[in-house]
């Protein structure tokens, strides 16, 4: 089959002559380094994704909180690549395949065949089977996720402001399940919104009433950073306003209603929230699944130390779906952003060293440093060294490192403008709620998987 000619420079793919043919599941982080990695070598790349724009998931709790847009946090594939000569892209959802033939089957019907395959498809939520997470929370792992949070906030307050009642139904309420880097971001903006924002928009509402409730099973936040940096942590938002609730756990959800057990709770409580977000764990997309190659924890694939598959060797799986292990100590390597991106690269270059006839060599991971922002001219950031940053400086060091990582000059204009007007005038302009979503009972909660183009399992 013909591929299409780019407008600017004629691909080197030519009917009839075969090239050396990679396929890469995912438009993420990971997906994203392998392509552009590949972009000299003699190879024709193929990128599959369910969507049709790559999303930038470190800024997604900032559209849940009305502090930027969706088109801010997100830029189109066929964008990205349009000046790549030997890459296209594949909007399609993969559904199975024959890994011996070396073929993909994608929801439309239609297969696509490989001689190197990169799995790079990410993660989902991970409810842990705990009741009623499924049905009445909402994960923040895609656009999708963002938006709806944000709609069902934006609408439990205009419900509010028209039957203040319902107030003490918990109607005003919001809970967060986990302590990691995305719930205590996605605290930290609820509280800004309410103390910041809503406030205003909603005069007659006594706002002292409404709770942002962060839920953390462990007995300290941010439990991959030093201990210092999560006390840090929870003393600011707990100067913001936000409960913090240590040692506790989620035994159920309701509609309604969290039920939580603990010892600050004297073992068992109900909290009522219209509003919950869980943010407590991921797990590998289904795509392992699918392919029958999900052996590890958390549904991951297991592969070697060049993060190839063992029994298809053709086969690289990187970030979120990988088991990878540490070279220097063993240990699995966590589910960031870094890690499938300097995965990505490390696939790519191991595939232009089987094409040269030369040995893979083993993945190795350099650690960066990690960050996690806690709302206005405030975070904290671990680096290499020891060094750790927390303040307004940490906060400056996690702006600048979004900025630069942000794909596309338009995204990062948008974002530094929104931020910006933020910082000066602590208006946020997303607030909108869509037109479809007129109350918070038509917004619906949505544990599926939305990234990496494989259909999520059937509920």
């Amino acid at each position: 089959m013909n591929r299409p000619t780019s407008l600017r420079k004629p691909r080197a793919h030519r009917p009839g002559l075969h090239r050396h043919h990679v396929v890469i599941v995912g438009a993420g982080f990971g997906g994203l380094a392998a392509a552009r990695a590949l972009a000299d070598a003699p190879v024709d790349v193929t990128i599959v994704d369910a969507h049709n724009h790559h999303t930038f998931q470190p800024l997604l709790y900032q559209v849940a909180t009305a502090g930027l847009g969706g088109d801010d946090v997100t830029y189109a594939t066929r964008g990205i690549f349009h000046r790549q000569a030997n890459a296209s892209v594949r909007m399609g959802r993969v559904v199975g395949g024959d890994l011996d033939e070396h073929r993909l089957d994608l929801a439309d019907g239609s297969s696509l065949g490989y001689d190197h395959l990169v799995l790079a498809a990410g993660a989902v939520s991970d409810t842990f089977g705990i009741p009623g997470v499924a049905e009445h929370a909402f994960g923040l792992k895609s656009l999708r996720d963002a938006l709806a949070v944000r709609a069902q906030v934006l609408s439990c307050f205009e419900e509010a402001d028209a039957r203040p009642e319902l107030i003490e139904d918990g109607l005003i309420n919001i809970v967060i399940t986990g302590g990691g880097p995305t719930g205590v971001e996605l605290a930290g903006g609820m509280a800004e919104l309410i103390d910041r924002v809503l406030a205003h928009d909603f005069p007659r509402l006594d706002l002292r009433r409404a709770r942002v409730v962060l839920v953390e099973m462990g007995d300290s936040l941010l439990a991959s950073f030093h201990p210092k940096l999560g006390a840090k942590a929870k003393a600011t938002l707990e100067q913001r306003g936000v409960e913090v609730l240590l040692g506790t756990t989620v035994d159920e959800m309701r509609a309604e209603e969290v039920v939580l057990s603990g010892p600050l709770l004297g073992e068992r409580a109900t909290i009522p929230a219209h509003t919950k977000i869980w943010a407590a764990g991921v797990r590998a997309s289904p795509l392992g699944d699918a392919l029958g190659l999900a052996d590890g924890p958390s549904g991951r694939i297991p592969v070697r130390a060049d993060l190839s598959v063992a029994e298809h060797p053709e086969i690289f799986a990187i970030g979120d779906v990988a088991s990878a292990n540490d070279g220097d100590d063993g240990s699995v390597l966590p589910q960031l952003a870094p890690v499938a991106m300097q995965g990505g690269e490390h696939a790519a270059a191991m595939i232009g060293r089987r094409l040269n006839g030369e040995a893979t060599e083993a993945f190795s991971y350099t650690d960066k440093g990690t960050m996690a922002t806690i709302g206005r001219a405030s975070a904290v950031a671990q680096l290499p060294g020891g060094i750790r940053l927390s303040g307004l400086l940490g906060w400056l060091a996690w702006l600048a490192l979004h900025l630069v990582q942000l794909v596309g000059f338009r995204n990062r204009a948008n974002v530094l403008v929104n931020w910006a007007w933020n910082y000066v005038t602590y208006d946020r302009a997303s607030r909108i709620i869509p037109e479809a979503e007129v109350g918070p009972e038509q917004v619906t909660p949505a544990f599926r998987s939305d990234s990496g183009g494989i259909h999520p399992p059937e509920k």
